[in-house]
Order: C-alpha cells, then structure tokens, then sequence
C-alpha cells in the first residue's frame, strides 16, 4: 500500500498525533466560534473546507507538528495530509493583512508571501530526505488570504489556494449560525 519511508512516516503520525478527524472538527468548530487568533481561523476555513480547496486530501496526519520527530528546529509544518492516492500533501497557511495599506505593508506582505514558499518547499524537500520519501510522493499547497499568490506557485510546483479576509470573516458568522441551529 504505502512506499516505505511513507508507510513509516504514517505510523509514526498516528503515535504523535493520535486525535481523530473528529477530535481535530471539534477543535477547528471551537476556534470558529472564539476567533482569538487570525492566523488559526484561516487554518479552521481550511480544514473545514478542504474538500473543496485541495480535492485531493483524504485524511489529516499532522496539524502544527514538527514533521521530523522532535526537531522543530528544522520546522513545523501547518498540515500533512495523506492523499487519496497515497502521497503526502504539506500544506502552509498564512493570514496576511491585504487591507493594510503603505510601503511598510506592501513590503511585509511581500515577505509573508516568499517566506510561506519558501517554508513549504523547504519542509518537502526535509521531509523526502528523512522519511527517504520519493519527491513525487510530496505535493504541497499554500493557502493564504491573498490573491497575489496564485501565480507564484505555477513555477515552483505549489499550488495555492486563497480566501478573503471579507469572506473568511462572512463564513466564520454563517458556519456559527449554522451550528447553532443544529445544536
């Protein structure tokens, strides 16, 4: 089923990350109805609607963790996801303020915008080096509240995905009521 550095690496996902995809819902619905931290109500969007953002994303293996046992030296990443064909999907998030105006923040989008690249190609090629995982095993993805990064990605094998601060903000109020109604 699974190559054998990607096989290794699963198993150890479910020691360090034993939560199920229903433990890990619950948390992202919380987060949804408390938005302390921008940054996790972007990754809740995308967990809760990753269907539609990355059709290929099967399972979630790793939130937050660092990939490469306990080195989180050598970085953490956001999501790993195992796909439907049984590869490895490493997903980056990165809230950016798109409504701040000024060089200064033309300046730091900028940056947030090469260092979330830079963060997901660098952990894929970590990862394919110590889990001795193929590169075509590894996709990865960044997701942002940006749209200046969608062509970014088309040279350096990424795809990119991304939702407005407006409409994040819109779906966080509906996803609420829903719930409420249903509770």
């Amino acid at each position: 089923m699974f190559a054998d550095g990607l096989g290794q690496f699963v198993t150890y996902c479910k020691k360090i990350q034993p939560e199920t995809q229903q433990d890990i819902k619950r948390f992202f619905e919380g987060v949804v109805g408390f938005p302390y931290d921008k940054e996790l109500l972007l990754q809740a969007y995308l967990f809760l609607n990753i269907q539609d953002l990355f059709p290929t994303c099967a399972e979630l293996l790793l939130f937050e963790k660092s990939p490469i046992a306990d080195y989180t030296d050598l970085g953490k990443c956001d999501f790993v996801y195992l796909t439907y064909k049984n590869k490895l999907f490493l997903i980056e998030t990165k809230f950016i303020d798109t409504k701040a105006t000024g060089a200064t923040e033309r300046k730091r989008r900028n940056k947030h915008r090469n260092k979330v690249f830079e963060q997901v190609i660098t952990l894929k090629s970590r990862f394919s080096q110590y889990w001795n995982i193929k590169l075509e095993d590894l996709e990865c993805g960044v997701f942002t509240t940006d749209p200046e990064i969608d062509w970014r990605g088309n040279d350096v094998n990424v795809v990119t995905r991304w939702v407005s601060i407006e409409k994040l903000e819109q779906w966080r109020q509906n996803y609420q009521k829903i719930n409420e109604i249903s509770e």
